[in-house]
């Protein structure tokens, strides 16, 4: 799951022997994002025996035992000998990728890596989602049960991918004997991230839909990468949700961003953030507004009873996530050059913010001849 290197370090006490009796965990897309932190932190742990790091690139992890390939190359069944665990994090979630390439790399991926850690020996593989696959809907309940049904459609940026990936994780173990499938699915995620969920704080106002019912769980990517720690030492398993305790209602994230709230009828902000997609202004479709509109709050309540507890609370996620995004201006889902973001920040009003795309798509046409 790549995403841009936060600064953070973890190396072995030297007095720890290399190779410990805990087990042998291979890392997919280990380079980079949750598999690079994920990968400091195994081989800092006393209780992994071996880490095998696997990515097109060789990542700043000298411990780590490094393959450098595509995890779509069946090739990598045998960088896989030995190992115990695989947590497969290898996928693109760039919104800017175009969307069939991201679908045939993430999909392909999966499959190849259920398939190459079976033929190893590998006894379980832990996919990352995210709690989008259980849809953002008005009659969710608040929160929900880590056992709900996952209601989510395809028409969210990557969600299809996602739910893609869950089912092939739910085939696996029918289709190879022997082989466990763990399921992480985060809630909002930050710390590096680039989503469209993390743009929605980049806007001079929060879009809110009428008479919708936003809620916000978050997830700090250290806790994140904690709870994978969990699985790959196997103390959690089947489909569990990470995240913060509870969840913030949209007046409370108001009140603490101290941005101000610009709400449309729904038609109306649907409609816009369809046509702006379907023109190429946009890199989110429609369907990334279904959850700033609706809940999805998830229990954590399988890693609680494990032990697993957050370090983060979703204030502090929040605080961390508007120092973040510091400087960056979305308008739609779209990030603005220093001339549109000084227009943007200067209109009169907040819903010109975000009707004021209509010179965007203007001058998108103008190009076009249309």
């Amino acid at each position: 799951m790549s995403s841009p290197d936060p600064q953070v370090r973890a190396t072995r006490n030297p007095s720890t022997p290399a190779a410990g009796r805990g087990p042998v965990v291979a890392v997919t897309g280990a380079a980079s994002g949750v598999g690079d932190l994920l990968t400091r932190r195994l081989v800092a742990s006393d209780d992994i025996g071996r880490v095998i790091a696997v990515d097109e690139r060789r990542g700043d992890v000298p411990e780590a035992h490094w393959h450098v390939l595509d995890v779509r190359d069946p090739a990598i069944a045998e960088k896989f000998r030995g190992a115990d665990v695989v947590v497969h994090l290898a996928l693109d979630l760039d919104l800017e990728t175009d969307s069939a390439a991201r679908t045939a790399y993430n999909v392909r991926g999966t499959q190849t890596v259920l398939t190459a850690a079976a033929a190893a020996g590998v006894r379980r593989v832990v996919l990352c989602t995210s709690a989008m696959v259980y849809g953002a809907l008005a009659d969710n309940d608040v929160p929900l049960s880590e056992d709900a049904e996952l209601r989510a459609t395809a028409e969210a940026t990557a969600v299809g991918d996602l739910l893609e990936i869950e089912r092939l994780g739910r085939r696996a173990p029918r289709a190879h004997p022997g082989l466990n499938v763990t399921v992480a699915r985060p809630a909002v995620l930050v710390g590096g991230t680039d989503t469209a969920l993390t743009r929605y704080f980049e806007s001079p106002r929060l879009l809110v839909v009428a008479g919708s019912r936003p809620t916000w769980q978050f997830c700090h990517v250290e806790d994140l990468v904690s709870a994978l720690e969990y699985a790959a030492l196997e103390k959690v398993d089947g489909e569990f949700a990470v995240g913060c305790d509870g969840w913030l209602e949209q007046e409370e994230v108001e009140e603490l961003s101290g941005i101000r709230r610009m709400e449309l009828p729904s038609a109306v902000a649907l409609g816009a953030a369809a046509r702006l997609h379907r023109i190429g202004l946009t890199p989110s479709p429609a369907g990334d507004l279904a959850y700033t509109m609706h809940p999805w709050v998830v229990s954590v309540g399988r890693l609680h009873d494990v032990g697993w507890r957050p370090r983060w609370t979703n204030e502090e996620v929040l605080g961390a996530l508007l120092e973040e995004v510091q400087g960056r201006h979305t308008v739609a889902g779209r990030r603005l050059g220093r001339k549109d973001a000084t227009a943007a920040a200067g209109a009169a009003g907040a819903t010109v913010a975000l009707l004021g795309t209509a010179a965007l798509v203007r001058r998108a046409r103008k190009r076009r001849g249309l």
